[in-house]
């Protein structure tokens, strides 16, 4: 060892270079000192460490404990005396508090994250306080100034602890009242659609609502029009059945059943080679090796099949994406992973393409996919008119704007059950495109508030195709605002489970929409009788119309008297003074009144579950829409065998039947009828999975207005100038 180790080993009495037995005795090899060094020795430390400090070191008495292991004697110390870290050893007293040359920036963490805080508060004390290190000789001139300090140690600690206490306690404050704030916030969006109006307010909503369907009757009181001389046709045929001639309601029913061996000829379903050939490709569709050559009809067929099957895999995807496809038609890709996705459509050709189909993409396309796949460039989609993603609850506005540069001739749009869509977002899209968008469908995204989207929808010029199904801000002003701007256009609306539309909203659509084709009322009980009178008078070349579960009442508020001659056969009947006043009538003859003025353009009717339609409306169905190829009567229990029988029998094009919930069909129906063509559903129990497409058969986009193949010119000269 070097003389100044020696020295400075010698000052203070340090020996660490002992022998076994020697650190077993004395414990870390401190030397002990005589009376004089003890004096000098405190007064040393009483220098250096303050005024008022006592260093003496005193004589203890200690208690010798035999070890079982080394035989060596250690010592009892109390609380106090572990506090104050001296150790007594064999009759010496020696103070440890010495420099072991720690650093302590590794314990320095944050207190507010709840983690170790201890060390800090110190280690700042100990780099500028009387810390024991400065003893040492060569370190005593940089700390002279520490006999100025008045304040102890231990009052700076618990200074700094406090200011850093309140400081998190601060800041944990702010933190929870930000998040009740955000919390509030949510609240306030969402509780529209959980409230309920009181008893009272119900009460005035109600009236309020009586007075304008009563205005609106007055001001449409019109007894010449086509659906108030149905209903009085209708009215009369109702009351001869119940009057003096009794068999007259027994004979509106009566048919002659086909003979069995008929019917068994006629009914059997014979699949076709190709039917039955798509069906193996879509159970088999991992084993499929290429779809080259094959034409889209094809390829839509068989993607329905898989997607029915969902058998969806990355394999099947790639194989409809390769090459340069025109049509892509997935309707259910919830099993492709976002490695998947990106991996098929970072390398796919895009510039043929026009139709793209990827329902239920949520899991796989959120906004970062969407941009390194199909939006990965501006006019990366320039053919592109039209696109489904349906189910994408992952997409937001952000990615709905990168897909508007990417795809600047779109003509349809599907976002149902977007959820995290807002209405800036679909007003800022909608701008995009307000010489090309014909069809948007926004059913079932709550984030959308449809007084804010209306601005924008006002100025889509060729808009003919509106769902907003689901969307419980729609209201009458909604509806109003939007058929009077774009009206004349109009082509199909879909107001389903919009609950705070009433006749008012069909009065506006009866008046401006003649060209309206397709029309969704399924769950809006505010609706009367009335309803069907706008649209009877004003719409009377729909060709698709939903009722389902809506019971409709008849209720004109001024009574009309007059005389109608009935012919029936050689009878000549007068029923005089026939009134029409202002009691509830029935919605069977509501709907019969509807079906006699517009029924003959329908191909798609559904009455489900609307309780009060009976034998009138099968009367009008037989009579007057014979042209129906899709009927829903399920759940309309008033309807007999006969009445069923009747409608299949007089509706040759018929080839859907819906009758689920119908018990009271029997098999004199069902095995009665002379029509080879209809398929029948839900009398019977079966497959769960086998009749979805038939329950729910998606309408292909643009079905009204298709793309021209000029205006697909005029893109791609758009692209390649870009390019």
């Amino acid at each position: 060892m070097g003389s100044g180790e020696n020295k400075e080993k010698e000052k203070w009495g340090l020996d660490l270079n002992l022998s076994i037995q020697e650190e077993f005795l004395t414990g870390l090899g401190f030397q002990d000192f005589s009376g004089e060094e003890k004096e000098a020795e405190n007064d040393r430390l009483g220098h250096y460490f303050g005024r008022g400090s006592d260093f003496r070191i005193r004589e203890r008495d200690f208690a010798v404990e035999t070890d079982d292991f080394t035989g060596s004697k250690r010592l009892r110390y109390t609380i106090e005396e572990k506090g104050k870290a001296k150790v007594d050893c064999g009759g010496s007293q020696v103070n440890l508090d010495f420099d072991l040359n720690l650093d302590l920036r590794g314990f320095e963490k944050d207190p507010v994250e709840g983690k170790m805080d201890t060390w800090p508060f110190e280690a700042e004390v100990l780099s500028s306080g009387p810390v024991m290190h400065d003893f040492f000789p060569d370190r005593i001139e940089r700390n002279t100034q520490v006999e100025n300090y008045d304040v102890s140690r231990k009052d700076i600690v618990f200074e700094q602890r406090k200011e850093i206490a309140l400081s998190s306690v601060r800041k944990r404050q702010s933190r929870r009242k930000e998040q009740k704030l955000m919390q509030r916030e949510i609240a306030r969006n969402v509780a529209p659609r959980f409230a309920h109006l009181g008893p009272q307010e119900q009460m005035k909503q109600h009236k309020e609502t009586k007075v304008k369907l009563r205005e609106v009757d007055v001001e449409l009181d019109d007894s010449q029009s086509p659906f108030s001389l149905a209903l009085e046709a209708i009215k009369m045929r109702q009351t001869v059945r119940k009057g003096s001639l009794t068999g007259l309601s027994e004979s509106f029913f009566k048919r002659v059943p086909a003979k069995a061996e008929d019917c068994n000829a006629l009914k059997r379903d014979v699949p076709t080679l190709l039917d039955l050939s798509l069906k193996a490709l879509a159970k088999n569709a991992d084993a499929i090796v290429s779809l080259e050559h094959v034409p889209d009809k094809l390829r839509h067929r068989l993607s329905h099949l898989v997607s029915d099957c969902g058998v969806v895999d990355a394999h099947f995807v790639e194989l409809l994406a390769r090459g340069s496809p025109t049509e892509i038609r997935l309707r259910n890709i919830s099993r492709l992973t976002e490695e998947e996705f990106a991996k098929i459509f970072s390398v796919c050709d895009t510039k043929d393409l026009t139709v793209l189909q990827l329902d239920l993409c949520g899991r796989c396309m959120p906004d970062y996919i969407l941009r390194d796949t199909l939006a990965r460039s501006s006019h990366r989609l320039p053919s592109l008119a039209t696109i489904s993603l349906k189910g994408a609850h992952r997409l937001t506005d952000i990615g709905l704007t990168q897909m508007a540069v990417s795809a600047p001739a779109l003509q349809s749009i599907n976002l149902s059950q977007c959820s995290l869509l807002t209405s800036q977002g679909i007003s800022d899209f909608v701008s995009c495109f307000e010489s090309t968008l014909r069809e948007l469908y926004i059913d079932d995204c709550q984030n959308i508030d449809a007084t804010i989207i209306l601005p924008a929808l006002k100025k889509l010029k060729c808009l003919e195709v509106l769902s907003v199904a689901g969307i419980e801000t729609v209201c009458d002003n909604f509806v109003i605002g939007l058929v009077k701007a774009c009206g004349i256009n109009m082509k199909e609306l879909g107001f389903a489970n919009c609950v705070q539309l009433t006749d008012i909203s069909l009065q506006t659509v009866g008046k401006n929409c003649p060209n309206l084709c397709a029309l969704d009322l399924s769950y809006l009980h505010n609706l009367t009788d009335s309803a069907l009178k706008h649209l009877a008078n004003g719409c009377q070349s729909i060709r698709r119309l939903k009722l389902r579960r809506n019971d409709f009442r008849l209720c004109i508020c001024n009574p009309a008297s007059f005389t109608l001659p009935v012919v029936l056969g050689d009878m000549f009947i007068s029923l005089c003074n026939l009134t029409v006043g202002s009691s509830t009538h029935d919605s069977d003859e509501a709907i019969s009144a509807f079906l006699e003025v517009s029924g003959q353009s329908l191909d798609t009717l559904s009455v489900n579950n609307i309780h009060r339609v009976a034998h009138n409306t099968a009367i009008s169905i037989a009579k007057c829409s014979r042209n129906l190829v899709s009927l829903d009567l399920s759940w309309c229990r008033k309807l007999t065998d006969e009445a069923l029988g009747m409608i299949v029998d007089c509706c040759l094009s018929l080839k859907l039947l819906k009758l689920f919930g119908c018990t009271q069909i029997t098999e004199a129906f069902l095995n009665g009828h002379s029509n080879s063509r209809v398929r029948i559903i839900g009398c019977k129990t079966g497959p769960v999975l086998e009749h979805l497409d038939a329950l729910e058969p998606q309408e292909n986009p643009l079905r009204y207005s298709p793309m021209t193949k000029a205006f697909a010119d005029q893109q791609h000269i758009i692209y390649h100038l870009d390019a």
